[in-house]
């Protein structure tokens, strides 16, 4: 399995992904939650990973980064990845220590492919709405991995020094 960054989509996957190598953490260290494709229940997880970030000392605008990130991932997952289908289910990962913050959401859709998506950025889509929470993921975090599937996103901060 090959990985680059820091936008790369990966080899096709039946089964989930782990870890990315350069992530700098073991994919035993993660914590693993499966929620229903409602958005109102990622309140919880959440916020025991922004608790996390701050007992770990991560700054305000730090934090504020990595929760819309993480909310971007969620909102695509729940939105697109599942097209809010409530049978459906959103599975997290996460890891968080004092360097740096690893989180993993993989929902159970068909998947998409990342470099199809029009630059948010460019005069003609200045008005259309797709792409910029990808953007945003990809701008806030250090790196951001898809699986070549589409249905699972990896995002790593490192803790500013």
């Amino acid at each position: 399995m090959r990985y680059r960054s820091p936008f790369a989509v990966l080899g096709r996957h039946a089964t989930p992904m782990k870890v990315p190598p350069d992530f700098g953490v073991d994919d035993g260290q993660l914590a693993s939650v499966t929620v229903p494709n409602d958005l109102r229940c990622f309140r919880e997880p959440e916020a025991q990973i922004m608790a996390d970030l701050a007992r770990c000392g991560y700054d305000e605008d730090t934090i504020f980064a990595i929760k819309l990130a993480f909310e971007e991932a969620i909102t695509n997952a729940v939105k697109h990845g599942n097209c809010n289908d409530r049978t459906k289910q959103v599975h997290l990962r996460h890891y968080v220590d004092p360097g740096r913050i690893v989180f993993m959401v993989r929902d159970e859709g068909c998947g998409f492919r990342p470099e199809k998506v029009p630059d948010p950025t460019a005069d003609e889509n200045l008005e259309r709405p797709s792409g910029r929470g990808l953007m945003l993921m990809q701008s806030y975090m250090t790196k951001v991995y898809f699986s070549e599937a589409g249905n699972e996103v990896w995002l790593l901060k490192e803790k500013p020094a």
